[in-house]
């Protein structure tokens, strides 16, 4: 399509329309992975809900498929497709909170960041993910899983109610009591439509958590993960360790024989009563001989933004994932196995603890199906250079096959790439039939993808 026919959606937006050879369009189509190159037909950037239905139904009136682009921070890049008239809700980063209810509302292009320093200040939070430039919307719509996941649950579990733009065109505000079904596909689901507006339960939360962080050597990984795996066993909910495998950086605190190298790191965080809290960092702080160790209490805010210089902005990127019911000696051999080849410099291959308050909610209850795991696997490669593409995407696959005998079959839909399209089955499961039957129900010409 050209300019012209679509000159009657820039007319009625309040926001900006870019379009192909306008000097802000290659800057509009850029996501975080550096490895997306897709051209859109259009982008709307949306300054409010009257713009996203004014997209909606240009949309469907030109037969346009939509593109949703919230944080931009989805490594398949799903936000900016080929073709796709992209609804932006980038500048829709609001977030009001009522502290006396414990409750939040977030606009659709809010990040981690804009959530925790408005419930910080109340000393309340939601359970999240862990990066703070990752999108509230795509977070929350793949489930939403994080330090605070155990003892609160994940993110849809958190979530009251949505507002949602259809294919219709029309406003809806998902709860319990109206409109019951567009609320559960969006708790896990992706939702059947334009999520303008999340509503959060908010639990009391630091300002400050007890965190603890040991850098280990890749010759001690078996024992590291062995004991990982006894420690999360005999875990609180109010205890979350991560396990991973990484690249030191060249920080000055860490010896310079050790830059470069791959280590396993424990990072921990204890988000109840302190007295109790000290119990759990101070075993990981004492395991063993790290390369690196602190066990100190730390403003939430400042761990949720610890990971973020490890995976830049215009990095390339390639993720595959599983979940796993246990961590057999089998699967521990095969990480430590592959390891020592992690492409650098910012792959990271890591297990997320479930468990705790994610297992007592029904598979059902939500669209987010995989409550029996008691381990997310997550294998996120980064780097920097495209003659590294093709090694960098073998060794992840590679990997990812090594691992499958030992996993359920299930998979985080926030972590599937641009080649796993046939894999919507694995992420949703059982639950997946009543999605579709919804999809259908609102979206019936498959307008959003």
């Amino acid at each position: 399509m050209g300019r012209d026919p679509f000159e009657p959606l820039a007319a009625s937006l309040r926001g900006d329309l870019i379009l192909p050879g306008d000097g802000a369009y290659d800057q509009a189509r850029r996501v975080w992975n550096g490895m997306v190159d897709t051209r859109p037909a259009a982008i709307a950037r949306c300054s409010g809900v009257a713009d996203v239905i004014a997209a909606v139904n240009f949309a469907r009136g030109q037969g346009l498929r939509v593109a949703i682009r919230g944080g931009g921070h989805g490594v398949a890049g799903n936000a900016v497709r080929d073709g796709a008239l992209v609804v932006d809700l980038s500048a829709l980063r609001e977030v009001s909170v009522d502290p006396l209810r414990r409750l939040a509302w977030v606009s659709a292009g809010a990040k981690l960041g804009d959530l925790d320093h408005e419930t910080q200040a109340f000393g309340l939070a939601t359970a999240a993910g862990i990066d703070s430039r990752t999108g509230v919307a795509g977070l929350t719509l793949g489930g939403g899983q994080g330090f605070l996941s155990r003892r609160f649950g994940l993110s849809v579990d958190s979530l009251r109610a949505v507002e949602v733009v259809t294919a219709d065109g029309r406003l809806r505000r998902a709860t319990e009591e109206e409109h019951a079904d567009l609320l559960w596909a969006a708790r896990g689901g992706r939702g059947a439509g334009v999520v303008t507006r999340f509503e959060f339960d908010l639990h009391p939360v630091g300002p400050e958590v007890l965190v603890a962080q040991a850098f280990h050597p890749l010759a001690s990984a078996c024992e590291v993960l062995a004991f990982y795996r006894t420690l999360m066993a005999e875990a609180p909910d109010e205890f979350a360790c991560y396990a991973m495998f990484l690249r030191l950086p060249p920080d000055p605190t860490i010896a310079a024989e050790h830059h470069g190298q791959v280590s396993v790191a424990l990072v921990a965080c204890h988000s109840g009563e302190p007295a109790e809290g000290r119990r759990w960092v101070d075993r990981v702080a004492a395991y063993g001989e790290p390369i690196l160790v602190a066990a100190v209490p730390m403003p939430y805010r400042v761990l949720q933004s610890s990971f973020d210089a490890g995976a830049p902005e215009g990095a390339r990127y390639y993720w595959k994932a599983h979940y796993l019911r246990d961590l057999p000696d089998a699967v521990i051999d095969v990480l430590a196995g592959h390891a020592a080849d992690l492409p650098p410099p910012y792959s990271i291959v890591g297990l997320e603890p479930m468990g705790g308050a994610i297992a007592r909610v029904p598979a059902f209850a939500t669209a987010f199906p995989h409550r029996d795991a008691v381990f997310t696997l997550g294998i996120w490669a980064g780097w920097e250079r495209a003659e590294d593409d093709e090694s960098a995407i073998a060794w992840t696959r590679q990997l990812h096959e090594a691992l499958a005998p030992h996993a359920t079959g299930g998979v985080y839909s926030n972590y599937l790439d641009r080649d796993d399209a046939g894999r919507a089955g694995a992420a949703y499961g059982a639950n997946e039939a009543r999605l579709q039957e919804i999809r259908r129900r609102y979206d019936p010409d498959g307008m959003f993808q």
